[in-house]
């Protein structure tokens, strides 16, 4: 991990740059796959899942059968576990449900807006090195709750062909029963066009390496909708002298081995935090099985020493990290200066890995920066807000003169005849 004490204003932006591959030799391989499916379907599927996977398929859904019995292949206490977690991430994404309100704007003019569902949804939950059955909670659910009518996932076959039993379990309580093994870019590419045997979806949700976020943002271009640009994990912790460093330097081993193009920044004004931090993480580093992915993730992240935790804040918000750490005695006065972040844990004691199983919150979240435009998922992205009006005989009377003049005033004519042959109705 990159120290860098007092950084320049000038080169911030150099020391927050994420890890990326080539972009265009990216686009270019994933483009091709993406045309590879379109062209050939289920064939490609195949081909590719042979290739990336070392998996030969015959078919990419899971039965029924092995749905299941997946319940029987997990311990009592996982179970209990995911039982608590979907318990809390309900109530939390329970308050989210908005309730229609009809508004008269002015006298018999009548609107309101209604949430409708996304008919037929696509989950793409990573399963390659770690099967992250966790994600089905927080896409299912919400999903569940706005009454979402089909969802479509898919996720990798591990090597011997078959998947994690925690996903089943996981896809059984959130209602799912349509799953295929199916990976990386080609999997986004089934969902958004459609093969013999995966139907084309209206949204594609969940996150995954570059080639998965490329992917989803090419097939977008196409018209695809998705959740937003959620690639490679990180994060960001603002610590200042009150903070511990055992506890800083899990919670940047907690991203750094999710995979090896992972990064997590620290910000301290305290020299001496930052010291302990990094002891910290040597030591607990040696604790890990995951223990490579992590250092791999360490070569490209950053702890940085500033003058003041005002310098802190600029920074942090400057990386718009996808998780933000606030580990200070303040971090609830903090809090309130920070403009760009997936979403925010507040304190000594809030773990970020709290976020990502059982607090409540949601953990797919926008990456890369993206944090400045895009919100995490919720249940507002489970369903498209459609407005509604009814206009009395009465209430176009009153409104028509204003619909008259300013449509006449842009030169459209048919617009205000429209309003015009209400009024003068015989």
């Amino acid at each position: 991990m990159q120290r860098v004490d007092y950084p320049s204003p000038d080169e911030i932006a150099g020391l927050l740059t994420r890890p990326v591959l080539d972009n265009k030799q990216l686009v270019k391989q994933v483009g091709k796959i993406i045309m590879d499916v379109q062209k050939n379907g289920d064939r490609a599927l195949r081909r590719y899942s042979k290739l990336f996977d070392s998996t030969p398929i015959k078919s990419s859904l899971v039965k029924k059968k092995q749905i299941t019995q997946a319940e029987k292949l997990i311990s009592q206490q996982l179970k209990d576990a995911m039982l608590s977690a979907y318990d809390n991430i309900k109530k939390f994404h329970a308050s989210q449900l908005e309730v229609s309100a009809r508004i008269e704007t002015s006298p018999g003019v009548f609107c309101w807006r209604k949430s409708l569902p996304i008919q037929r949804a696509g989950f793409y939950i990573p399963g390659g090195s770690a099967p992250l059955f966790s994600t089905i909670l927080m896409l299912g659910i919400p999903a569940q709750l706005v009454g979402c009518k089909e969802i479509v996932l898919c996720t990798p076959p591990s090597k011997d062909g078959t998947v994690h039993p925690a996903i089943l379990y996981a896809a059984k309580l959130v209602g799912i029963t349509e799953i295929h093994l199916c990976g990386g870019a080609q999997a986004i590419a089934a969902m958004a066009y459609g093969t013999k045997s995966i139907s084309k979806v209206d949204k594609i949700f969940g996150p995954g390496n570059q080639y998965v976020t490329t992917a989803k943002q090419l097939v977008q271009m196409d018209g695809i909708a998705i959740d937003m640009p959620a690639g490679p994990s990180e994060v960001c912790v603002l610590a200042d002298s009150t903070a511990n460093p055992d506890f800083v330097a899990a919670d940047l081993l907690s991203q750094a081995e999710h995979g090896p193009d992972s990064q997590v920044i620290l910000v301290s004004n305290s020299k001496l935090i930052i010291d302990k931090t990094l002891v910290s993480i040597n030591r607990q580093l040696e604790l890990l099985e995951r223990k490579e992915i992590a250092m791999a993730a360490l070569d490209h992240s950053r702890a940085i020493l500033v003058h003041n935790i005002k310098d802190g804040l600029a920074i942090v918000n400057t990386y718009a990290s996808e998780h933000l750490i606030i580990a200070c005695d303040e971090a609830h006065e903090l809090a309130e200066h920070i403009e760009h972040a997936g979403s925010v844990f507040l304190g000594h004691y809030t773990p970020e890995s709290a976020g990502d199983y059982a607090s409540g919150t949601n953990h797919t979240l926008p990456t890369n920066g993206y944090a400045r435009a895009y919100s995490g998922v919720s249940c507002d992205s489970f369903v498209r807000k459609v407005t509604f009006q009814h206009i009395t005989e009465e209430g176009i009377k009153k409104l028509g003169k204003t619909i008259i003049a300013m449509a006449e005033a842009e030169g459209l004519d048919a617009h205000a005849n429209a309003v015009k042959i209400r009024i003068n109705k015989q």
